[in-house]
């Protein structure tokens, strides 16, 4: 399935002063599906129909990112996941069921703790709570060496440096940080370069890693997550390992699953992504 041929539609909402581009499709519970980096909304074309077949499913692009708006501000988690609340309450839903990939996680992580009252369940795909990461961060030259990303997009200048070597970094990201290859073809490494190419994208996208190593962020003492909480990880993902999944009894205070899955890299969603939806459908509906 093509996004030029594909049965979900597009909007644009606004939230927190800012337009999100969404896709979406089906009716019933809200289920929010965020994207990582340096991703957009396609990341999800494989879960978009098999969730849509029980729930009303929308992906947004997020803030900086493919067709949403670009502000020279607001990459913080705070903000970021203000834009989620707001979204939740343009769509007209007082809550919603949550999934976050990389990124997308850490935004997820935080609003289940900020506005816990707009969260049902939350789902978190290879991404750590953004506290416990920013502190690995720091305090571990191994953990700063696999996630290169992290300094590289601290240098000034360097959204111009990608830009005329975006085909061989989106290569390297995809591709090469896969486990399943093929995942990742010539079509889907060109989508992901128009996406990256467009006006405003790469500066947004060094802004969010900027904003990473925000004291303010990562010294917060955060309350215990109170939502049922799924959490996706593949177990070779070079970026994140699965060391990075424990201690989550010191953060949720709701039941709470780990499920690691083998043979898959940080990209779970798209190496295997009946793996993915079986999981998904399965305990947002509550049936785990």
């Amino acid at each position: 399935m093509t996004a030029t041929n594909a049965p979900w539609q597009h909007c644009f909402v606004e939230t927190n002063d800012i337009r999100l581009h969404c896709v979406t499709q089906g009716e019933g519970e809200l289920v929010l599906l965020l994207h990582g980096f340096p991703e957009f909304w396609y990341s999800w074309r494989f879960q978009i129909p098999a969730l849509a077949r029980h729930f009303k499913v929308v992906v947004p692009d997020l803030r900086g990112y493919n067709d949403s708006d670009k502000p020279a501000g607001g990459y913080d988690l705070d903000t970021l996941s203000a834009d989620v609340r707001g979204l939740v309450e343009a769509l007209g839903y007082a809550k919603a069921h949550v999934v976050g990939h990389d990124i997308g996680g850490s935004i997820a992580w935080n609003l289940a703790q900020q506005f816990p009252q707009y969260i049902d369940r939350l789902a978190v795909l290879n991404s750590p709570h953004p506290q416990h990461l920013a502190r690995e961060l720091i305090g571990n030259l191994d953990r700063l060496r696999r996630n290169w990303h992290v300094l590289a997009l601290q240098v000034p200048g360097i959204p111009e440096l990608l830009r005329h070597n975006l085909g061989d970094f989106v290569k390297t990201v995809f591709q090469g940080e896969a486990i399943r290859k093929g995942a990742f073809d010539r079509e889907h490494a060109q989508i992901y370069r128009a996406a990256l190419e467009k006006p405003g994208v790469l500066a947004a996208i060094a802004n969010y890693y900027r904003q990473l190593f925000n004291p303010q962020d990562w010294q917060k003492s955060p309350d215990p997550v109170t939502a049922p909480t799924l959490v996706l990880w593949g177990e070779e993902d070079s970026i994140l390992n699965r060391q990075l999944a424990e201690g989550l009894d010191r953060l949720i205070s709701a039941p709470f699953q780990v499920r690691f899955v083998s043979r898959c890299g940080h990209w779970i969603q798209q190496e295997v992504p009946q793996t993915v939806n079986r999981e998904l459908r399965t305990f947002l509906r509550g049936k785990s």
